[in-house]
């Protein structure tokens, strides 16, 4: 049996390569990971969130952004796929990764619900910009929301039909019916 050393690549590297490839990965400090495929469930809620946050933002800086965008975090040296991330930075413009969003949202996938709920929470967590992540769950109606408040978290767990999750950074209420039409019933 030979044995064979894993080299890490430089940033350089990976943005070229995600560039050239029908794959998406995400870097961790020079390691790249393949992502999963996300199923039905995922993208209908994906883009039921999506596109109400756009409608908000319209007209306005604030940028909303959808699966094929990364979020960079220099301390960390990483570069994640968030499922949505909206930036209102203006310098905030590299065209293939943002540093600065002010809200993350993950729906989560059996594949990569643990790496959501540890890896990229405390990641997540030390962007400076970033006031509210949410974790959305594809199986059940419910919705997780950490918060930033001053230099601690807050946590708020939303599992009601009547429940509704306000976003502070672009004063906006979703309802449960919005975030999953035409996945579960709310009625």
């Amino acid at each position: 049996m030979q044995k064979a050393e894993i080299l890490p690549i430089s940033n350089e590297e990976y943005l070229q390569g995600e560039l050239e490839s029908d794959i998406r990965h995400e870097f961790y400090d020079g390691r790249v990971f393949a992502m999963a495929g996300a199923g039905e469930k995922h993208n209908i809620i994906s883009l039921n969130l999506a596109t109400t946050l756009r409608q908000k933002s319209r007209h306005t800086d604030y940028r909303t952004f959808i699966a094929d965008m990364k979020v960079f975090i220099p301390e960390l040296n990483r570069y994640y796929y968030p499922d949505i991330l909206l930036t209102c930075d203006p310098e905030d413009d590299h065209e293939y990764y943002k540093e600065h969003p002010c809200l993350i949202i993950e729906v989560l996938s059996p594949s990569t619900e643990n790496i959501d709920r540890r890896e990229k929470l405390h990641a997540y967590q030390d962007i400076a910009s970033l006031k509210e992540y949410v974790l959305v769950s594809q199986e059940k109606m419910e919705v997780e929301l950490y918060r930033r408040s001053n230099r601690h978290w807050q946590y708020y767990l939303l599992n009601e039909t009547s429940d509704v999750l306000h976003l502070d950074c672009l004063d906006l209420d979703i309802d449960m019916s919005t975030i999953f039409e035409d996945v579960f019933s709310t009625t």
